[in-house]
């Protein structure tokens, strides 16, 4: 059904673009993965099944089996700086803030971005998921496809990482989810 294509498009395409951003720390590898994603979907979505779950777990699925196989294929990205995930300026100057506020600011998210990508992978995933979207340890769960242990475990190991990485940073831990969660509706 074309309406209801649309329909999930509409409300996952931001969601999985993030997702594809914070695992490949590119906006034109996230942006090629969003779409292989929804190119999938359309190939390949009679394979879903109502009663196996969520739709947005598998096409979240499809997305972390695309995220893969990009990295394994090793093609190189060059990264804009000057674009964050949704492709709005990073540190957009506001009437209150100078020169030197946008340069913390960037700063600050250049150390979170590139602790956060020296994660492995089943660690980064699960910051991604919980602490930049915003994600139930359960919801987490099934989209990841592990037990909630697991994923309890996983997000304080990273956590305990990420502090050793930013600790020079100055980064709080409010400043981590920094990304916001208004495009995380998976």
């Amino acid at each position: 059904d074309e309406s209801a294509f649309i329909v999930l498009y509409e409300r996952l395409k931001g969601p999985i673009f993030k997702y594809a951003f914070y695992m490949t720390s590119s906006s034109s590898a996230a942006e090629e993965v969003t779409q292989e994603v929804f190119l999938a979907l359309l190939e390949s979505g009679k394979r879903y099944k109502v009663t196996e779950g969520d739709v947005a777990a598998f096409v979240f699925g499809i997305a972390r089996n695309m995220v893969k196989r990009m990295r394994r294929q090793e093609r190189p990205y060059q990264q804009l700086p000057s674009q964050d995930w949704a492709g709005k300026r990073v540190g957009g100057e506001t009437p209150t803030e100078g020169l030197t506020g946008q340069l913390i600011r960037n700063e600050k998210l250049a150390s979170m971005r590139a602790a956060i990508a020296s994660l492995p992978d089943h660690y980064r995933q699960v910051v991604v998921i919980c602490d930049l979207c915003d994600f139930s340890y359960e919801q987490a769960a099934a989209r990841l496809g592990c037990a909630i242990g697991t994923i309890r475990s996983r997000l304080n190991r990273a956590h305990r990482l990420l502090a050793l990485k930013l600790r020079d940073s100055r980064i709080s831990p409010a400043e981590l989810r920094a990304g916001g969660t208004e495009e995380c509706l998976i």
